[in-house]
C-alpha cells in the first residue's frame, strides 16, 4: 500500500510440480487444464489450500487473493461451492479476495451479478484482474460489486519507456478513482515504475520489486508473523 508502505496481502499462485521438469508456471499447463475442464478441480483445490493455510493463523490481518477462471464462473454451483469451502474452513471471509479477469467476466454467458453480490455481502473482496487487456465494455464496472481494479503488468512494464502505456495507466487510475475503486498495479519490478505509480496516485502495487513467489511454507510463516504483529497491537 503506497500511502504507508505497508503490506496488505498476498496472491495465491498455482504451480505444477512436474515429475521430471520441476515447478511449472501456469502458462505451461493452465490452457490444457481449461480445455479438459480440470481447471474447476484445480481452482477448488487452490481455494481449499489457501483457506487451510489461513486458518492456521486466524488472527492475521493479511488478505489473500485467489484467481477464478471463466470456466469456473460458468458453473452454476460455483458461488455455492466457494462459500461452502470458506465457511467450513472457519476463515474470516473478509480476509479473502476473488480475482476475475475482465475477459472471464464478459465471456461468461450467465449473469454473475447475484453470485458476486452474495460473496460481497459475506465480506469477500471482488477484484478485476488484468484490467485493460480484455473486452472494451465498461458496463460491468457498474453492474458488479467490485472493490479494486488491477492494472495489467503489460502496461506497467512500459512505464518510463512508452508514453502510451503511461497514458493508459494514468487513465485507469483516474477511472477507478471516479468510481471509488482502489487500484493495484501488478508486475512492478523497478524503482522507476514505483515512482511513476506513486506520482500517478495508484493505491497499491505488487511485483518482484517487493517479493518473488514463495512456497506455501514461507507463506504460512508470513501469515503467522502478521498474526503476531496484529495481536501485539
Amino acid at each position: 500500500q503506497l500511502s504507508d508502505n505497508s503490506r496488505t496481502g498476498f496472491e495465491a499462485l498455482v504451480r505444477w510440480n512436474h515429475p521430471t521438469q520441476g515447478l511449472l508456471s501456469p502458462a505451461s499447463f493452465l490452457s490444457v487444464a481449461e480445455d479438459s475442464a480440470l481447471i474447476t478441480v484445480i481452482g477448488a483445490q487452490v481455494l481449499s489450500h489457501v483457506c487451510s493455510d489461513m486458518q492456521r493463523s486466524p488472527h492475521g490481518s493479511d488478505h489473500v487473493a485467489v484467481n477464478v477462471s471463466a470456466i469456473e464462473l460458468a458453473q452454476p454451483q460455483w458461488a455455492d461451492a466457494t462459500i461452502d469451502t470458506i465457511v467450513e474452513s472457519g476463515v474470516d471471509p473478509a480476509r479473502l479476495t476473488i480475482e476475475l479477469t475482465e475477459t472471464a467476466v464478459m465471456s461468461t454467458r450467465r449473469d454473475l451479478s447475484a453470485d458476486l453480490l452474495r460473496l460481497r455481502e459475506l465480506g469477500i473482496g471482488i477484484h478485476v484482474d488484468d484490467f485493460g487487456t480484455g473486452y472494451s465494455s465498461l458496463n460491468y464496472l457498474n453492474r458488479f460489486p467490485l472493490d479494486k481494479l488491477k492494472i495489467d503488468q503489460s502496461f506497467v512494464r512500459g512505464l518510463h519507456h512508452d508514453p502510451q502505456d503511461e497514458a493508459i495507466v494514468t487513465a485507469v487510475i483516474s477511472l477507478a478513482r471516479s468510481l471509488q475503486l482502489t487500484t493495484i498495479a501488478e508486475g512492478v519490478e523497478t524503482d522507476e515504475q514505483l515512482a511513476f505509480l506513486r506520482q500517478a496516485g495508484c493505491d497499491e502495487v505488487q511485483g518482484y520489486l517487493f517479493s518473488r513467489p514463495v512456497p506455501a511454507e514461507a507463506f504460512g510463516a508470513m501469515l503467522r508473523d502478521s498474526a503476531e504483529v496484529s495481536q501485539a497491537r
